[in-house]
């Protein structure tokens, strides 16, 4: 595993991706001060002034691709874990939100964003993550925090320190998507939401249903009055008062 360090870079998705392609090495990992052209899902701006932590890792093969999305999961686990060490927040306070988001008091603390591409008989994933160590957005369609503002502290360097062994944990755990199974119930326990009634975004269209569970592929299951639908993408929005079921 391989590690570059910039002060201020374009996309540390782009760098990541460029330097396992050209094959420097299996696994790589990329960290900066800042970002000059970060980016969030669905071609969303990520807003990277410096004092937050910007990363990304790229993994060359890193299992078959029909599970490569299960990468968002291993990495919300290892992500959690890593802010959880480093803080101490608990599980009441620092949750996930599908399907890949970490919260804080139910604002966004942590965005991650799994992309890939394939070529010349290989492909490769790569994870960019980005936390809200001292500041955070104001513009965003869904509540925002930082750590700082939260009364809590981690130093940019020691929290991404103890992300790379957490990942390295929790890629293990997995095993190639061999084990998602062990990620997904991990992942459950820190799940923001679950039983609760919330709404899914989709391109114009919304839908409303009682959070149950994902499913072995990692897709939501939002019960609704017709039965149980499968959700394979969208943004979640919690109500205002959220009425919650029995989480099974």
């Amino acid at each position: 595993m391989s590690l570059g360090v910039f002060d201020a870079i374009g996309s540390t998705n782009d760098e990541a991706l460029a330097c396992v392609h050209a094959g420097r090495s299996h696994a790589h990992w990329v960290v900066a001060r800042e970002q000059t052209a970060g980016r969030g899902r669905s071609g969303r701006v990520w807003a990277s002034p410096s004092g937050n932590l910007y990363t990304s890792l790229a993994l060359r093969d890193p299992c078959e691709p029909q599970r490569a999305p299960q990468l968002g999961f291993v990495a919300g686990l290892a992500l959690h874990q890593a802010v959880t060490d480093v803080t101490g927040l608990t599980a009441d306070r620092l949750t996930i939100k599908w399907p890949n988001d970490l919260l804080l008091d139910r604002a966004k603390l942590a965005g991650l964003l799994v992309e890939g591409s394939s070529g010349h008989g290989q492909s490769v994933a790569v994870i960019g993550m980005g936390v809200n160590c001292c500041a955070h957005p104001t513009d965003t369609p869904y509540p925002a925090t930082d750590l700082k503002s939260a009364g809590a502290f981690a130093r940019v360097d020691e929290l991404f320190e103890r992300l790379t062994q957490r990942m390295a944990e929790a890629l293990a755990l997995w095993d190639r998507g061999q084990q998602f199974a062990l990620i997904r119930k991990a992942w459950l326990t820190r799940a923001a939401g679950r039983g609760e009634t919330i709404t899914v975004r989709s391109g114009e269209s919304a839908r409303e249903g009682v959070f149950r569970d994902i499913d072995e592929e990692g897709r939501l299951l939002l019960e609704r009055q017709g039965g149980v639908e499968t959700v394979l993408a969208g943004d979640v929005f919690f109500l205002p008062h959220a009425s919650r079921g029995q989480a099974s």
